[in-house]
């Protein structure tokens, strides 16, 4: 905005303008003689008004050009203005281009997130998928070789049972010879076989003679009816079996006489096949030695 006191006019040549004026009604008035005649009244008053016209012309001149400065400057100010907002729509112009275009962008991008979100599910289901049939076909070879190792498991232990039985057997045998040079031997050789086989969870057990039957660890040998309560095992003759804590086997006896159901003790174990409760997972069905 320019400054409004560089627009003022001189007022002193106008101002000395007036005086003169001034000085100039008062010569009229000072050298006519008295009384002042009409016509230089009316030039002493000429004169005087010009005069003040002429003091009060530079006032009005600046009050006007003070007038156009101010229109000028206000003028100028909405130009500036108006410049102003003219830079202001076409910066909101070029944020609506750069937003038209951010969201173009957005939009393909969400685009592009959505394809690579459905490739990545899809191959996310397609490995889920795979790791299924692998996880089943896994599950199905495990599952054979535990259907392998339990019927391995089976045959080594129906063996083991087999020779122990055989041993028990002998040593019986050598018991019933009385002599205590062959026997001796013999059992020391049964305990070895019995500790061996204790120390996979195949545990050999016998009824002592005199002790109380008990249906859930004795069989008698070669009955079929049930004993009474309060009978007693007079002999064992077939070796009982637990494997790893659980019943295999139980153990072939004879009851005392005078008891229903009682048997002779025999020289060997009963050729009559005994197997403990089936079971597909803990279990396994052995039978007694020929």
């Amino acid at each position: 905005m320019n400054d409004a006191t560089n627009w003022k006019i001189s007022k002193w040549p106008f101002l000395l303008g007036d005086v003169l004026l001034l000085g100039f009604a008062y010569f009229i008035v000072w050298k006519s003689p008295h009384p002042i005649a009409k016509w230089e009244i009316i030039a002493c008053f000429a004169s005087a008004a010009t005069g003040t016209l002429v003091g009060v012309v530079p006032f009005i001149l600046d009050y006007r050009a003070m007038g156009k400065v101010i229109e000028i400057s206000a003028l100028g100010s909405i130009a500036d203005k108006i410049q102003n907002l003219e830079k202001l729509a076409a910066q909101i112009a070029s944020a609506t281009n750069e937003w038209t275009n951010a969201q173009s962008l957005a939009e393909k991008t969400g685009a592009g997130a959505k394809e690579i979100a459905d490739k990545m599910a899809a191959e996310v289901r397609e490995f889920s998928g795979f790791m299924q049939k692998m996880n089943d076909s896994e599950k199905a070879t495990l599952r054979l070789e535990v259907e392998k190792l339990r019927r391995g498991e089976a045959e080594w232990l129906q063996v083991l049972v087999r020779i122990l039985d055989h041993v028990f057997a002998l040593h019986a045998a050598a018991v019933r010879s009385g002599d205590a040079k062959f026997a001796d031997p013999i059992t020391n050789f049964q305990n070895a076989c019995r500790g061996t086989a204790r120390r996979i969870g195949l545990t050999p057990f016998t009824a002592a003679p005199d002790e109380p039957f008990n249906p859930e660890r004795h069989q008698v040998a070669g009955g079929k009816e049930k004993p009474p309560e309060g009978a007693v095992v007079a002999e064992t003759t077939g070796v009982g079996y637990t494997f790893q804590g659980k019943l295999l086997r139980p153990a072939l006896v004879c009851l005392r006489e005078g008891n229903s159901s009682a048997a002779k003790p025999v020289e060997e174990p009963a050729a009559a096949e005994t197997s403990a409760p089936e079971n597909t997972e803990d279990q396994l069905s052995l039978g007694s030695p020929d």
